[in-house]
């Protein structure tokens, strides 16, 4: 997806565009997503790409970690991976392969889900497409 900064600032709520544009986080515990166990597709909020399934979402209990969703698995396709050397930290922010938008970051994580990988996803980047 081609826009500009200037169409994706008023396409977006001011929220959301922090967060998937310039890279925000929102607060810990506050998105509607953090808990829900409702079955279905993650999709990004901004483009619709289908990101994660419901089955690979599960509740963390690492320390920092908590707060937001929790995937181990993304869907074939879905996401890129950027290095991100901000706030004085390395990591490996994981964003939209369809629109480039900031999803949160991923992790090596061998003590929970099954894959070794723990995806921290911004509740305000998804939109749940419930199963039927």
């Amino acid at each position: 997806m081609k826009k500009t900064e200037e169409e994706w600032r008023r396409e977006l709520s001011p929220e959301l565009y922090r967060i998937a544009r310039e890279k925000g986080t929102e607060a810990p515990f506050s998105g509607k997503y953090t808990f829900t166990k409702e079955k279905g597709v993650y999709r990004c909020m901004v483009c619709g790409n289908p990101l994660f399934d419901s089955g690979n979402k599960f509740d963390t209990k690492v320390q920092g970690l908590m707060g937001w969703p929790s995937f181990d698995k993304a869907l074939p396709g879905a996401i890129k991976f950027v290095e991100d050397d901000s706030a004085g930290m390395n990591r490996i922010e994981v964003v939209c392969a369809n629109c480039g938008s900031h999803l949160g970051h991923v992790f090596d994580d061998k003590s929970e889900g099954e894959t070794g990988k723990h995806y921290c996803i911004n509740c305000a980047s998804l939109d749940l497409q419930k199963k039927k």
